[in-house]
């Protein structure tokens, strides 16, 4: 099963959303890297269940344990292990979905490719395997802030049919973190709260799409053909559950301009540095990065379990029903912003330690 993610900067989560806890090995983070371990926590903290009226009442603390890797608070360029123990376990509330698959969750597909699921809470499937890579990405953070000075901020950008009208570069963590649906333009996250809660007192769901922008990214990050930057962004933010699509620069808007209106000209500098007159591509040109900032969205489907009454079938391809009685968000965006970040700063951490490894030594 494909747990591990990265070349250099890399991490391999395990758990299951009603086992016994989740968590993350890190491999080949730098030596005598000082980390904070309460920005590690804070980061958890934006992800935990329970935290507002608008996501699932779970109630979990979601503290890390740091288990190696670690002398006095800086890295020792060994693995990295972090758990967090899981405590509010409920595996009785999926108890009729152990006969039912769940319309549009991997309940059928997990099922047909092994023949065995953790069937409580989706197991591997579930948003709570995020865990590990949320601490693994606030380590990233932290790599890429004292390497680089570089910044990477996610939002939420619609909910429903309620998009957010904002320019990237003017959003800060402040605004962000502003309000519990995490969307800095104020007016519209109270729209946003209220579609959400209607939508799930009718036992429904809703999605939407996070936009995420990374200030002074290194130049050069990316690799011709297969590892291009936005390729693995790509492949980053489309592992998080319930991701459906997945936009980088002027995305699908620009395919309705002509190239003379596209491109981004270049503009002469003191220093010779990379610098557009604006930024269509998104920071990434050839599959490089080029310096501006990277500006990305990512489109995030309704929760797939509701407790509207389903369609379905059950192991035996037999017709039933189903309306699922467990905690679920009826919107996984305002907890899946630190997710984008971490997916995005894993990315970046893994291609800058390859990007030193290759072009260093001359």
């Amino acid at each position: 099963m494909g747990s591990s993610f990265g070349h250099l900067f890399r991490i391999s989560t395990f758990g299951e959303s009603h086992g016994g806890g989740v968590g993350v090995i890190v491999d080949g983070c730098p030596p005598r890297l000082p980390l904070d371990l309460e920005a590690i926590q804070a980061e958890l903290d934006r992800r935990k269940p329970g935290q507002s009226k608008i996501t699932t009442p779970r109630k979990e603390d979601d503290r890390v344990e740091i288990l190696s890797g670690l002398l006095d608070g800086v890295t020792l360029g060994t693995p990295i292990a972090m758990v967090v123990r899981n405590k509010d376990q409920r595996p009785q509330d999926y108890s009729e979905m152990a006969v039912a698959f769940r319309p549009s969750h991997a309940d059928a597909t997990y099922q047909a490719k092994y023949g065995i699921q953790a069937r409580s809470g989706g197991g591997r499937a579930s948003a709570r395997e995020t865990i590990g890579r949320v601490a693994a990405g606030a380590i990233a953070k932290q790599l890429l802030a004292k390497a680089h000075g570089t910044e990477v901020i996610a939002w939420v950008r619609r909910i429903h049919t309620i998009e957010a009208s904002i320019d990237p570069a003017s959003v800060n963590l402040e605004a962000v973190e502003a309000n519990i649906v995490r969307c800095p333009d104020a007016e519209a996250a109270e729209r946003m709260i209220e579609r959400i809660e209607a939508i799930g007192r009718d036992g429904d769901s809703c999605g939407g799409v996070i936009e995420c922008i990374v200030r002074n990214p290194p130049v050069g990050l990316g690799m011709p053909v297969f590892d291009k930057l936005e390729a693995d962004l790509a492949k980053a933010v489309m592992s998080l559950p319930a991701t459906k699509g997945f936009e980088i620069g002027s995305g699908f808007a620009g395919t309705l301009l002509r190239g003379s209106e596209h491109n981004d000209p270049f503009l002469p500098t003191d220093d010779g540095s990379l610098h557009t007159a604006t930024n269509n591509s998104g920071g990434i040109q050839g599959g490089i990065s080029n310096g501006e900032e990277i500006v990305l969205r990512v489109a995030f489907k309704p929760t797939a379990t509701i407790r509207k009454e389903q369609q379905t079938i059950d192991s035996e391809g037999n017709a039933t029903t189903l309306a699922a009685k467990g905690r679920h968000d009826p919107c996984v965006l305002p907890r899946a912003v630190p997710m984008v970040e971490a997916m995005v700063a894993l990315v970046l951490a893994d291609h800058l330690l390859r990007q030193q490894g290759q072009c260093s030594l001359w």
